[in-house]
C-alpha cells in the first residue's frame, strides 16, 4: 500500500468483487478524493494527532506534499536521535549508587501511611525501589492522574535515599507547591529524626543562606524547592535522589540543567499530565515508565457543570458546600479585576469570610493566605491559576472556575483535580460568558471536560491536546510544528526508527515503509460479516487488532476472545484469520506478495529474501510439474486449488518446507 498522507476517516464499506465480498476503510483526502483501503491493509493506518479535525492538513492525492513534510521531519529527527544517544551512552558508562533494600525502619515508614495503597501504587514503588537498588542510575517517570497518590511514592523513595546516608532534592515548579510539599513531608517524617528544608522565595536571604550552607556540610536530608535547586550556587554533599514534580511545567532552561543532572543522581520524575506513553515505550532504555491509573479507594468523582454566570446559581453553590463545612475556590485569572470579583462575592454572601491570593503578593502574606485557607480559618479563596498545580486542600470540594472558555483542555483538568482529594463528593462549575459567545473548540473543551468525570479521566480527556504538548516538551523546544505536520504516530514510529538505525550504526532510507507491506489475494472472503457483529465501530476495532497482530499466539487469543464474546468464527474471518498468519509468515521469510487462483498461486520475493535459494531451486528441479521460475522473484505453484480456507493452508505448508 502507498503511502497517501492524512485523510478524513468516512466509515466502513462493503463492496462485491468479482463475486468476493470484502469490507474497506473508507477516506476523505483533500478536494473530495476518496480512498478505499482494505481491512488487511489496517496495520498501515493510524489515528493522526496533531491538529483538530477541522485543521488537521488533510492531503491531495497525487501530489508529493506528504512526502515532503515526512523529508522535513526525518531531517529534523536525526539531532533529536542524536541527543538522546548521547544521554543514553552518558548512563549507560556511569554507575550509580546501588540503595540497600528496605529494612525495618522503611517498613515502619510504609505502615505508617494512614490509607490502603492502590494496586498501581504497589506496583510503582516496586518499580521504583527495583531501579533504587540497581547500580543503572535509576530516570523512571510516574504518571498519574491528579490525586492519585504520586507523592506517597516520593516519600518513600525519599526515605529510603536518607537511611543510606543520601541527600534528596525535591524539584518543584512553583513556591506554593514547595510550601504544601514541605508541609506534607514534615507531618509524614515527623517521627524521624530527617532534617527537611524549604528553599524558595517564601524564605529570606539569610535562612537560604543557611539552608545551603547546611545542605554543603551533609546536616539537610531533604531539600524542597524551585528552580533555584538546579542554581549552580547550590552545592550537596552526597545529593543521591533527585525527585521532579511536574517536569513539563519547566521552562527549556530549566530542563538543559536537569539533562546535565541525569545519570549523576537518581531521578524519580512524577506527573499528573498524560504524557504520550507510546514514546516512552520506544525509549524504553532511556526512561521507564509507571502508570497509576487506579483511584484511592473511596474516591468519588468530580460532578462538572457548564453555566453562564448567574449570582443566584454561584450563591446556591457556595452556600451548598459551606452548609456541610466545606470550602470554595473561586478562580478568576485576571489581577487587575480579581478585587472586584472578590468584592462581588461578599456583596452576595453576607458575613462570609473571603480572601485574595495571586502570584503578584508578596511572598510572606500569601504563605499565609494559603496556610489560613488549609486550616479553614476561612471559607472562600478567590484565586488565579497559581493553585493549578499540585494545592491539596482537602477540605475544600467546590471550585468556581470564571470565564472557563478562555483555558485549555490540560489546564482545566488540572484546575479541576484542586477538588474531590478527600471522601466527599466535589463539584466543579466552568463558568462561561454566554454559551452563543463560545468558538467550536472551546465548546468542544468544555463539552469534554464535563462528559468525562469519572476518576483517572485525565488519560481520556487530554490524549489529543496533550500528547503533543507532551512529546514537544520531552524531545526539546522545536518539535510541535514537525508533528502537527505528519501526526505524533508517525513522528514516533520515526523517531524509533532513526535511533535504532544510529545505535547499529545503519543509515535509513525515508523511502522505505514503516511497515513493510504484504499483499494477500487468496481469493476468499476475508471479512467479520455484519450478520456475525453488527456494531460497525466494534468490527473496525477487531479488524484492526487482527491486523496488528503480532504472532500466531496472539492471533490464538484473539480468536478465542471472539468466540467467546459473539460465538463461533464463520467461514469468512477464519479465512480472515488465515490470511493474517500468512502475512506473519511472508513477513518472516521475505515475500512481498501472494496471489491464489483456483489452479495456481504466485509468490513474488522481495529483495531482501531469508531462505536459502537452493530450496527454491530444488523445488523447482525435483517437482517441475508442481513449480515453476518466473523472472528472478516469482515463483508459481500449480495445482488445484479449494474453494475454502485449505488454500491458505497449502501456501503455508509451502512456506514451513522453504523455512526448514
Amino acid at each position: 500500500m502507498k503511502s497517501y498522507g492524512v485523510g478524513r476517516y468516512l466509515g466502513l464499506k462493503t463492496q462485491t468483487f468479482d463475486g468476493l465480498t470484502q469490507d474497506f476503510l473508507m477516506l476523505e483526502y483533500a478536494k473530495g478524493s476518496k480512498l478505499m483501503v482494505p481491512m488487511t491493509s489496517l496495520n498501515l493506518i493510524s489515528r493522526y494527532s496533531g491538529a483538530s479535525s477541522e485543521t488537521a492538513p488533510l492531503h491531495k492525492l497525487g501530489t508529493n506534499q506528504w512526502t515532503k513534510a515526512k523529508q522535513k521531519a526525518h531531517e529534523a529527527l536525526y539531532d533529536i536521535a542524536a541527543e538522546l544517544l548521547e544521554i543514553y551512552a552518558k548512563r549507560a558508562s556511569q554507575r550509580g549508587f546501588a540503595f540497600p533494600a528496605p529494612d525495618d525502619a522503611y517498613n515502619s515508614f510504609v505502615a505508617s501511611f494512614p490509607f490502603e495503597e492502590t494496586p498501581d501504587q504497589l506496583k510503582t514503588m516496586g518499580e521504583v525501589l527495583a531501579d533504587m537498588q540497581s547500580h543503572k542510575p535509576m530516570d523512571r517517570l510516574v504518571c498519574g492522574d491528579v490525586g492519585f497518590g504520586k507523592t506517597e511514592i516520593a516519600m518513600r523513595a525519599a526515605f529510603l535515599a536518607v537511611e543510606s546516608g543520601k541527600q534528596v532534592a525535591i524539584l518543584v515548579p512553583t513556591t506554593l507547591l514547595a510550601n504544601q510539599h514541605y508541609a506534607s513531608f514534615k507531618d509524614r517524617f515527623i517521627n524521624y529524626p530527617v532534617e527537611i528544608a524549604a528553599l524558595s522565595r517564601f524564605q529570606s536571604t539569610k535562612e537560604q543562606t543557611q539552608i545551603k550552607q547546611k545542605l554543603l556540610a551533609g546536616t539537610c536530608d531533604i531539600v524542597i524547592g524551585t528552580h533555584k535547586l538546579i542554581q549552580g550556587s547550590i552545592k550537596y554533599k552526597q545529593l543521591g535522589l533527585v525527585i521532579i514534580d511536574e517536569e513539563h511545567r519547566f521552562g527549556v532552561k530549566q530542563k538543559e540543567t536537569l539533562k546535565k543532572m541525569r545519570g549523576r543522581s537518581d531521578i524519580l520524575t512524577m506527573t499528573a499530565t498524560p504524557i504520550p506513553r507510546t514514546l516512552n515505550m520506544a525509549l524504553g532504555s532511556l526512561r521507564e515508565l509507571s502508570i497509576i491509573a487506579t483511584p484511592p479507594q473511596g474516591r468519588s468523582a468530580i460532578q462538572t457543570f457548564v453555566k453562564e454566570w448567574d449570582d443566584d446559581a454561584i450563591k446556591e453553590a457556595c452556600s451548598r458546600e459551606m452548609h456541610r463545612g466545606g470550602q470554595i475556590f473561586v478562580l478568576h485569572n485576571d489581577i487587575d479585576t480579581i478585587d472586584n470579583m472578590a468584592e462581588k462575592l461578599k456583596t452576595l454572601m453576607k458575613n462570609v469570610h473571603i480572601r485574595i491570593a495571586h502570584g503578584q503578593m508578596p511572598s510572606r502574606e500569601l504563605e499565609q493566605i494559603m496556610s489560613d485557607f488549609y486550616h479553614g480559618r476561612f471559607q472562600i479563596l478567590v484565586c488565579t491559576t497559581i493553585i493549578e498545580t499540585g494545592i491539596d486542600i482537602p477540605n475544600a470540594n467546590t471550585i468556581i472556575i470564571n470565564n472557563a472558555q478562555n483555558f485549555g483542555l490540560a489546564q482545566l483538568h488540572q484546575l479541576r483535580g484542586r477538588v474531590g482529594r478527600s471522601h466527599h463528593r466535589a463539584y466543579a462549575y466552568l463558568v462561561i460568558k454566554s454559551h452563543q459567545s463560545l468558538s467550536n473548540n472551546a465548546r468542544k473543551r468544555l463539552e469534554a471536560v464535563e462528559s468525562l468525570e469519572e476518576l483517572g479521566a485525565g488519560f481520556m480527556l487530554a490524549n489529543h491536546d496533550l500528547e503533543i504538548r507532551g512529546a514537544g516538551d520531552l524531545l526539546g523546544d522545536n518539535q510541535s510544528g514537525k508533528i502537527s505536520e505528519i501526526g505524533f504516530n508517525l513522528y514516533h514510529d520515526l523517531l524509533k526508527r532513526t535511533v535504532d538505525a544510529m545505535r547499529a550504526g545503519k543509515k535509513i532510507n525515508l523511502n522505505d515503509p514503516i511497515n513493510h507491506e504484504v499483499n494477500i489475494d487468496t481469493g476468499l472472503a476475508c471479512i467479520i460479516p455484519d450478520t456475525y457483529l453488527g456494531d460497525v465501530h466494534e468490527r473496525l476495532v477487531l479488524y484492526k487488532r487482527i491486523a496488528n497482530g503480532k504472532d500466531n499466539d496472539e492471533l490464538k487469543d484473539l480468536t478465542i476472545e471472539m468466540i467467546d464474546r459473539f460465538g463461533l468464527l464463520p467461514d469468512p474471518t477464519k479465512n480472515l484469520f488465515a490470511a493474517t498468519r500468512l502475512k506473519l509468515s511472508c513477513e518472516k521469510i521475505g515475500i512481498d506478495k501472494v496471489s491464489i487462483y483456483d489452479d495456481k498461486a504466485h509468490i513474488i520475493f522481495s529483495d531482501k529474501i531469508n531462505i536459502e535459494p537452493i530450496k527454491i531451486i530444488n523445488l523447482v528441479q525435483t517437482q517441475p510439474n508442481n513449480y515453476q521460475l518466473k523472472g528472478q522473484n516469482q515463483l508459481i505453484f500449480k495445482r488445484e486449488m479449494p474453494e475454502t480456507i485449505e488454500r491458505i493452508e497449502l501456501i503455508e505448508d509451502l512456506l514451513k518446507t522453504l523455512e526448514t
